[in-house]
């Protein structure tokens, strides 16, 4: 196993560095885990909303194994997140009179149980191997460094047991969702895959906060209608024009904001598949330009990560609930229908309903939560699409940037403007229920 391998580098250690403890708190460590966990995630094809489970569970393990460490004057006072989230459990304690390096035992909790929740764990063991032989060349006692990689371990193997009670398994095998043609007003499939609707079952997951998954339901949607002038129709067709009479600078914002797992593409007689970040990805890496152009260290990072990644699960959560209930079919399926058969939006639609719209609700929590830690006006750079060719953009404030990436949708062709604010109304009400639940600092 990667934790024995890791052992085995410690045999042969340096001479102990006097300074360990300060070199091995640098935010970079905590960064250089969540971009390769997420390159594992992108790789793997994880949907959305199951990238927001793998996140929240690796965050929190990641913040228990550092926080005995968060209580220092310098630092302030940290709570632990046991009693704040849902079932989780009081975290073990490091051993009395024991020299501990949390930053490694930190490292140690996020990737196994990052690990244990991905498919292409090899990835992750050659990425493991790396950081920590990166942890001794620091020079830290191997004493230290073996009682801290364990203690890491045991976190993370706390935080597992309680992630398998979410009742995440149970759904793997629930009844898929099944599409009635008869009722013209529900969703279906759509090009080029028209695949099975994805997660029908994701609001009986175990929220980490949230009373139930339908404490921040929102208004209902248009009631359908085919009928020329009616909302429904009104709203679609916005959403027509809107891709019909595209300028370049919507086209860029619509894949700016893209963040589609898995899209696949006809090209010629050949279909290509595309991966890219998730939602939750995305706003994660804005998390970290942020952490790192105020120079957070490697507390405040950890504490940062956490509280986002809780803040995306159950946003993710809180949407599903309203997808599934309100099953609102998407404008690629009633424009092509009733207002022109040959349209087709500027992304792929991903297969689920369209009401609301999550990236809106994600965005609407990140950014509640984001303006919460850092300041609500914090200019930034976000350079989270320049892995896929796309030049970085400025923001003047998160919520600036969490309404590009609501309507981006609707410039993309897949969500009607009502998903778009609802649902960024909706996140900002489960981002502000989760400032209200884990609290950070005393």
């Amino acid at each position: 196993s990667a934790f024995a391998l890791c052992l085995s580098i410690l045999s042969s250690c340096e001479k102990p560095n006097p300074n360990f403890q300060i070199e091995a708190a640098n935010p970079e460590f905590i960064h250089r885990s969540m971009v390769s966990l997420t390159s594992v995630i992108k790789h793997d094809l994880f949907p959305p909303m199951i990238a927001a489970r793998i996140y929240a569970y690796a965050h929190i393990a990641a913040y228990e194994a550092i926080n005995p460490n968060m209580t220092h004057d310098s630092l302030g006072s940290y709570r632990s997140l046991a009693r704040q989230i849902k079932d989780l459990p009081n975290m073990p304690r490091p051993e009395n009179g024991q020299i501990y390096c949390y930053p490694v035992a930190a490292v140690q909790a996020y990737l196994k149980v990052g690990k244990k929740l991905i498919f292409s764990e090899d990835s992750l063991d050659v990425y493991y191997q790396n950081i920590m032989s990166d942890f001794k060349k620091i020079g830290i006692p191997s004493d230290v460094l073996a009682r801290s990689i364990a203690y890491g371990d045991t976190i993370g193997g706390t935080v597992l047991k309680w992630a398998t009670k979410d009742k995440y398994a149970q759904m793997r095998s629930m009844s898929k969702y099944s599409v009635t043609q008869q009722n013209p007003a529900r969703w279906r499939p759509t090009s080029p895959d028209y695949s099975d609707a994805l997660e029908p079952h994701w609001n009986e997951i175990r929220c980490l906060t949230l009373d139930s998954c339908s404490q921040y339901k929102p208004i209902p949607p248009a009631k359908f209608d085919s009928t020329k002038g009616s909302k429904f129709y009104q709203n679609a067709y916005e959403t027509y024009k809107t891709v019909a009479d595209s300028t370049p600078e919507r086209i860029a914002t619509a894949w700016y904001w893209d963040d589609n797992p898995v899209a696949t593409f006809n090209a010629g007689h050949v279909n290509v598949v595309r991966k890219k970040v998730s939602p939750g990805g995305h706003w994660l890496y804005i998390t970290m330009y942020n952490c790192r152009q105020q120079h957070k260290n490697i507390y405040e990072t950890t504490a940062a990560y956490a509280q986002v990644s809780v803040g995306l699960f159950e946003a993710f959560i809180s949407c599903w609930d309203e997808k599934y209930r309100s099953e609102v079919i998407r404008p690629e399926t009633y424009i092509t229908k009733y207002i022109a058969p040959d349209w087709t939006p500027i992304i792929v639609t991903p297969p689920f309903p369209e009401y609301t719209s999550g990236h809106s609700c994600v965005s609407g929590a990140s950014a509640t939560i984001l303006g919460h830690i850092f300041g609500d006006n914090i200019s930034f750079i976000d350079s989270t699409e320049v892995q896929f060719g796309i030049a970085p953009r400025s923001f003047k404030s998160f919520k600036e940037a969490a309404n590009e990436a609501a309507f981006s949708r609707m410039y993309a062709g897949i969500h009607y403007r009502p998903a778009c604010e609802v649902g960024l109304k909706q996140g900002e009400l489960v981002g502000n229920h989760v400032l209200s639940r884990v609290k950070i600092q005393k």
